[in-house]
């Protein structure tokens, strides 16, 4: 083994036939001149320097024997030799009027990302990096145990009654607990970057749905930060009343005059303290992960202190001890609360008679729903955790576990310990009961509050961070950030967000908005695991196994159900954002692939729509043209274009409304081992020219030692069942002769004998240059000269041709070529039916045309003249030349490698033919927009020099001609 230099291709990198060059001039080349240079060094930046060569045996690099027309199919392409005027197509004529009618009868390349290449750094003894506790139970801890508990949740039970919380509380645990599920399924599967749920999502649905939901996400985590501040605020405010600038409203319950009437603090108040809260906490955020682990004890020993006093003080709790209003733990007051009384209240949530505010279960779904969201603060922080297959799981779990069960209990303690009245209208219950301090409680409540807004104010600018790392959107590239660097741009965005919602200064009216966006994120996490566990690709192995699809599912119905009982307008206002960030980014984003779920899916559909398809044969009405398109024969183009631009405005020219697929073949000469490289960059830059042209197609470069030999395997070999190219489109070369490119006759004419074989159909195009493209308007008509019977493809591409832009102002004029003048009036007549009941508009002509005589209908143009004479000499100098070296080497005569036989008499028969077709189409087609006409077949036992020279002949002076051959199957119907 040893180590050797790959050479990158370069300006040299590929293998080109030297064929007449392009210009760079050239009007065609224009139009694609923008592609970037497809060489070798361009196409694989990160390509190592050296590789380890591996030595293989003699066996490996086979090469094949076979020689151009020693094929043991060579009696095949015109079939039994038979006498007939029009033996030249290989074809009846259409003056058979019942042949007429039977016609109704390398190695994969990696999946590339926006962040390809990219390795998932896991450094051992990280300072930064953190646990299971630390890292992903604490920071859900402090998310869930939010401000929602404290100063709301007292209030919902006394609305919702005992009964209908638990049943609030089991449906939104339920929901969480199924997420979290998923969440643990996806995030097992596999190592995690930054990002969280944005890039769980991502990867399982695709950039497009990822970016969509992610920044919903986003929202959701700036919103809700602005709702535990506001909470805080308030629970501040209501414990020191001093400290309000403004004046608070006084409200009387239900309209009664009451001995101590409940005082609300002030909306400024709100506003102008939490502002400032939110300030202080985004300077904790600058300081980065370390701060924040500083920091995060701080808020947590309040959080796990105020909880034990609540319980000690519902335990301890007596009849109106510490407050009137409180009966200790009684089942008489179990049994009072345990049904609903939902009433209407002000603002503040005071019951008015008159209030502005309705309540019932779904608007308390909604208000109740922020508490049990935390589930994600996690996930958020995944670039931050040593293991996050480990932590994720394990830390959401048990943080959702211990929460819901602790909400559970806790409706039947507060349902217990206090009147309904109680409940409704003393907000800081929690702490009214809490035991022995019940003033430090309130600070408890702030400093969890600012806790879980702490919590927010940390996931929401990382996630946005990891969401501008990927780039997908140019917009978003004002918040990327390096590894090692902390997401200030993102913060300081997400401070603005979070002070814009604090400014509404209302809680009540925030809460809704923060329970759709999260459980958006929700039901696409659940989605996600349900289509990774559903497609079950090879790639699916997650660690955690207690999963099941039919649980995700649930799951995601389940949240897309608590949307609609919350709110359906919000509802529909949160999809629709979600759709046009989708829409957005399908648009402006750039496009990636992550190995999502949907490309598994569409895999997998794919799979069984080709399965459904069958080997057999396709019905004409279901029958979809297939071209595969040879991009670089007969001409050597600039390195910077991998295909000639006007063949795929051809192509699309083949299609309905663009609807189809087109296989773009390149063949470089050479040894695949020692052009693997070279291919790959080829069909890289051919790609991206597809891309470019906005043609549905797909890149193929195949390596052989010649082009007959590549096509060969081509022809044989490409495509799947039915999804295989029908239609083989290429140039026609013009330039042979001006060249003196002797190879070319030869491989032109294999290339249509192997299409012959193989039943491909085949199309050639001259004047490929000057091929209008969408923009350029076509008048006059395009003209059909249907001398053979073809399957109705002929009929089929005119039609094809009438639906683009380019040609739909042309007129169709079909020609057909009787041998009697007796035929020709039944011909006119059955072709014109024919085509009346194939819904096909065209004019009919039908021409009379003696082949055995020398002129029909007048003499050749002169310059036709002229190119018969020169034809016929070129033939018989070649012709002399052949014979001297059959006798000089006392051999038959042999060209293109073969011995072939030369019956002079059908060789100027052939010229003769040729000659009067295309004065024919001189005559009748000069100003046609283009010409269809058909392929006659190489003659057997011709050399090809000879058939370059009848095709030279036939096309002489036509500027833009299609010569069209069928494969004998039918491509359209009558019938419907």
């Amino acid at each position: 083994m040893e180590e050797v230099d790959i050479e990158g291709g370069g300006e040299n990198g590929f293998r080109v036939r030297k064929y007449l060059p392009v210009l760079a001039n050239d009007g065609a080349v224009h139009e694609i001149s923008p592609i970037d240079s497809g060489s070798t060094a361009s196409a694989f930046p990160d390509q190592p320097a050296n590789l380890r060569k591996i030595n293989v045996g003699p066996g490996v690099n086979g090469s094949s024997d076979a020689k151009e027309g020693n094929a043991p199919h060579q009696q095949q392409p015109n079939g039994t030799e038979q006498e007939s005027k029009l033996e030249l197509f290989g074809f009846d004529s259409l003056v058979n009027i019942l042949g007429l009618k039977s016609m109704t009868g390398e190695q994969v390349a990696p999946p590339s990302s926006p962040r390809d290449g990219e390795d998932i750094p896991i450094i051992a003894g990280q300072p930064d990096k953190m646990g299971t506790m630390m890292g992903v139970f604490i920071p859900c801890l402090q998310s869930i145990l939010g401000i929602i508990y404290y100063i709301r949740f007292s209030w919902i039970v006394g609305m919702a009654g005992i009964g209908g919380s638990l049943l609030l509380v089991a449906l939104c645990g339920i929901c969480t607990f199924l997420t979290s599920i998923s969440l643990s399924a996806i995030a097992t599967n596999g190592a995690m970057k930054g990002g969280g749920p944005y890039y769980l999502i991502g990867r399982a649905l695709g950039p497009e749905v990822g970016v969509s939901i992610g920044l919903c996400f986003f929202l959701g985590n700036a919103v809700a930060g602005a709702l535990y501040i506001l909470g805080a605020v308030e629970t501040f405010l209501k414990a020191v009343p001093a400290a309000g600038i403004f004046k608070g409203t006084m409200t009387a319950v239900n309209g009664t005059a009451v001995a101590q009437p409940i005082q609300s603090p002030s909306s400024h108040d709100l506003q102008i303290y939490g502002i400032v809260v939110t300030i202080l906490l985004c300077l904790i955020v600058f300081g980065g992960v370390r701060m924040i682990n500083r920091v995060a004890p701080a808020f947590l020993i309040p959080v796990l202190f105020s909880l034990v006093c609540i319980f000690l003080g519902v335990i301890l709790a007596r009849k109106d001890h510490p407050e009137e209003g409180v009966t200790g733990l009684s089942l008489e007051t179990i049994k009072e609360n345990w049904s609903s009384n939902y009433q209407k209240t002000n603002s503040a949530g005071i019951p008015e008679t008159d209030g502005s505010v309705t309540w019932d279960f779904n608007s308390l779904v909604g208000l109740f729903f922020p508490a049990v969201t935390g589930i994600m603060a996690g996930s958020n922080r995944s670039s931050s955790l040593k293991d996050t297959q480990r932590s994720i799981p394990v830390g959401t779990l048990a943080a959702t576990l211990v929460t819901s069960v602790m909400y559970l209990v806790s409706v039947i303690l507060f349902g217990a310990v206090a009147s309904r009245q109680k409940l409704l209208t003393d907000r800081l219950l929690t702490a009214t009961i809490a035991w022995p301090f019940p003033s430090l409680i309130k600070i408890g409540i702030i400093l969890s509050t600012m806790g879980a807004a702490l919590q927010s104010l940390t996931g929401a600018p990382s996630l946005l961070a990891a969401i501008a790392n990927d780039d997908i959107l140019p917009i978003l590239n004002y918040f990327k950030t390096t590894d090692s660097s902390e997401p200030h741009a993102a913060t300081l965005f997400t401070a603005f967000l979070c002070a814009g919602c604090v400014v509404i200064g209302n809680m009540d009216l925030i809460t809704p908005t923060v329970t759709m966006f999260f459980l958006l994120c929700y039901a696409g996490v659940n989605l996600s695991c349900f289509l990774l566990d559903l497609l079950d690709a090879p790639s699916w192995r997650p660690r955690w196994k207690f999963h099941h699809w039919s649980l995700s599912l649930l799951g995601a119905l389940l949240c897309i159900v608590i949307m609609f009982l919350i709110s359906w307008p919000f509802t529909v206002v949160s999809l629709a954002l979600a759709s046009l960030i989708y829409k957005y980014v399908s648009i402006k984003g750039k496009a990636g692939d992550w190995g999502d779920g949907f490309k598994s899916a569409y895999f997998q559909l794919a799979l069984r729509s080709l399965r459904s398809l069958g080997a057999s044969q396709v019905h004409p009405k279901n029958w979809y043209p297939i071209p595969l398109i040879l991009c670089r024969p007969w001409g050597k183009l600039p390195d910077n274009v991998a295909c000639h631009p006007k063949l795929a405005d051809f192509a699309n020219c083949m299609k309905k409304k663009g609807r189809g697929m087109s296989i773009f073949v390149s063949i470089l000469d050479g040894d695949y081992h020692e052009c693997a490289e070279d291919a790959k960059a080829a069909c890289k830059q051919l790609s991206t020219y597809i891309d470019y042209k906005n043609c549905e197609g797909v890149a193929e470069i195949v390596v052989a030692p010649n082009m007959s030999v590549g096509f060969r395997g081509i022809i044989q070999t490409m495509g799947l069942g039915n999804l295989k190219p029908n239609i083989v489109v290429m140039r026609y070369p013009e330039i042979w002769r001006r060249e003196n490119l002797t190879e070319i006759p030869s491989t032109f004419v294999s290339i249509i004998n192997d299409c012959i074989v193989a039943s491909k159909a085949v199309v050639i195009v001259k004047g490929l240059d000057e091929w209008p493209n969408e923009y350029q308007k076509q008048y006059g008509t395009i003209d059909l000269y249907w001398i053979v019977r073809d399957g109705g493809l002929m009929l089929l591409l005119s039609q094809l041709l009438l639906t683009k832009e380019s040609f739909e102002s042309c007129k169709i004029q079909v020609f057909c070529i009787a041998e009697d003048d007796a035929d020709a009036e039944a011909l006119k007549t059955d072709v014109r039916k024919f085509l009346y009941d194939l819904r096909m508009h065209a004019e009919v002509f039908v021409i009379t045309m003696k082949w055995d005589a020398q002129t029909d209908g007048g003499s050749p143009q002169d310059e036709s003249l002229d190119a018969l004479a020169s034809a016929q000499q070129r033939i018989d100098d070649y012709l002399t030349g052949m014979k001297a070296a059959a006798e000089r080497d006392a051999t038959p005569l042999m060209a293109d490698g073969k011995a072939v036989v030369v019956n002079e008499k059908q060789v100027e028969k052939f010229l003769n033919t040729t000659l009067k077709l295309n004065s024919t189409i001189l005559k009748y087609s000069r100003m046609a927009a283009v010409v269809l006409v058909s392929l006659p077949p190489p003659p057997l036992n011709h050399p090809a020099y000879f058939y370059m020279e009848y095709m030279d002949l036939l096309l002489e002076n036509v500027p833009r001609i299609l010569l069209v051959r069928g494969y004998h199957r039918d491509v359209v119907t009558l019938f419907t």
